[in-house]
């Protein structure tokens, strides 16, 4: 059994035993206890990166109080280094979701650049998973479930245990004495994965006992397809990538043009993975707005409300903008030294060039009505002029414009559409970047 078991485990993780380090997510329960006892002993025979243990305590029961020192003896008798991570739950509908949740967050102070997660999943919680998600109506990306490995952080997630059944771990763990924990909420049926586990896959392999091995197989080839997919929407979405008309703008966006041409199936497949790191996503009843977006009269400013933030169309391109956008500060700013740069709170900062005219100047935002002189074009109306350039009207708002008493001196130099610097001086503005919470 052991060789078995060997065998399999350094197949999966041939492909990372170059990493600066392996860590191991350790509950203390039945999987990641054969896990932790395999892994130990791997290197008898093997050159593999320093290996530590994660236990991750959520504090929702009284019982998981005495788990971190089991853990812990666990951990010294096969000279494992050990990690005690204590996180709070939030509470929301799902305490499975939520816990899960934190766990993660947890895992992710931990892994380095390129280091390596490790956790004891297998086959039998592979096929709870992609039926779970059945039932949930999931499309081919949540019916591929669980992944073999994927990013996390800088590392990455491994599963190296999703070939194996059940069965073959709870026959190591007796061959070798294994002592583990049994978590209580693991037999409550209110929780839906334990009513699967407990009451429907019992019968379902009764009348079919390699209904696991089929549902795993199944998520399996629906994860090869769901890999097509990506690589469709990345063709697509290629061809949707083009140059933004203003590049100081950094805001994730795509030309519609491309996207119009494609089947709406296509154009569903290739939003979904344009917003998938941007946003969680909707389910389908809720994709008539992206065709009430795009179908829209050429003139209007249409948007899409999702989870973290609002899918804009301006003209012809589509703009993500993440909820962040909205917490800016419009207050007036007095900027006492222009030779400096002017922070702006949540908007980026304001910079002026050349010699900055005389006299005590402010920082203002639009309220409608402004005037302001263009060389070589005389007094205009600002509107008019940012109507001309085209810049997106949720962009007008923050926009920092340059005053001098009650009078407009400048606007920020929008593509070079036109010139509000009089004289030697000129304006520009640096939003917030991408790192600073707007992707």
């Amino acid at each position: 059994m052991k060789r078995t078991l060997t065998a399999k485990l350094l197949q999966a993780l041939g492909p990372w035993q170059n990493a600066p380090a392996w860590h191991i997510a350790f509950s203390g329960g039945l999987d990641s206890t054969v896990l932790l006892h395999l892994l130990a002993s791997l290197p008898e025979t093997e050159t593999l990166p320093p290996l530590n243990a994660i236990h991750v305590h959520h504090g929702l029961q009284t019982a998981a109080d005495a788990w971190p020192n089991h853990c812990q003896s666990i951990c010294d008798s096969v000279g494992i280094p050990l990690r005690v991570m204590r996180v709070q739950v939030q509470p929301g509908a799902s305490l499975e979701r939520a816990a899960r949740d934190a766990r993660y967050q947890a895992f992710t102070e931990v892994i380095g650049a390129g280091e390596v997660l490790l956790t004891g999943q297998h086959r039998d919680d592979q096929a709870e998973t992609l039926l779970f998600r059945l039932l949930r109506g999931a499309g081919a990306r949540g019916l591929s479930a669980m992944p073999a490995q994927r990013p996390l952080a800088a590392g990455y997630l491994v599963r190296p245990l999703l070939d194996v059944a059940r069965g073959e771990l709870e026959a190591y763990a007796h061959e070798h004495q294994l002592k583990w924990v049994e978590d209580p909420s693991n037999a409550d049926p209110r929780f839906s994965r334990n009513y699967l586990r407990h009451h429907v896959f019992p019968a379902l392999t009764k009348r079919w006992p390699q209904a696991v091995i089929s549902l795993a197989r199944t998520a399996e080839h629906l994860g090869e397809a769901q890999g097509l997919l990506d690589e469709l929407a990345q063709m697509d979405l290629q061809a949707a990538d083009q140059p933004a008309p203003f590049p100081w703008l950094h805001l994730p966006s795509l030309a519609l043009a491309p996207l119009r041409e494609l089947s709406d199936a296509r154009q569903r497949n290739a939003l979904r993975h344009w917003l998938a790191p941007l946003t969680r996503l909707p389910d389908s009843d809720h994709w008539a707005s992206w065709h009430s977006l795009r179908d829209a009269k050429g003139d209007a400013q249409p948007l899409w409300r999702l989870a973290d933030g609002e899918l804009h169309r301006s003209g012809e391109r589509l703009w993500w903008l993440p909820s962040t956008w909205s917490e800016f500060s419009d207050a007036s700013l007095r900027w006492p030294d222009p030779r400096n740069p002017l922070e702006l709170p949540g908007n980026g900062r304001l910079k002026l060039t050349g010699k900055a005219p005389e006299g005590p100047l402010e920082v203002r935002y639009r309220h409608g009505g402004e005037i302001i002189d263009v060389p070589r074009r005389g007094r205009r109306d600002l509107k008019r002029l940012l109507n001309e350039s085209g810049l997106p009207s949720f962009v007008r708002g923050r926009l920092p414009l340059l005053y001098q008493g009650e009078q407009l001196l400048g606007v920020p130099n929008l593509a070079g559409l036109w010139n509000t610097g009089a004289g030697d001086w000129q304006l520009h503005w640096m939003p917030q970047t991408c790192d600073q919470g707007l992707s």
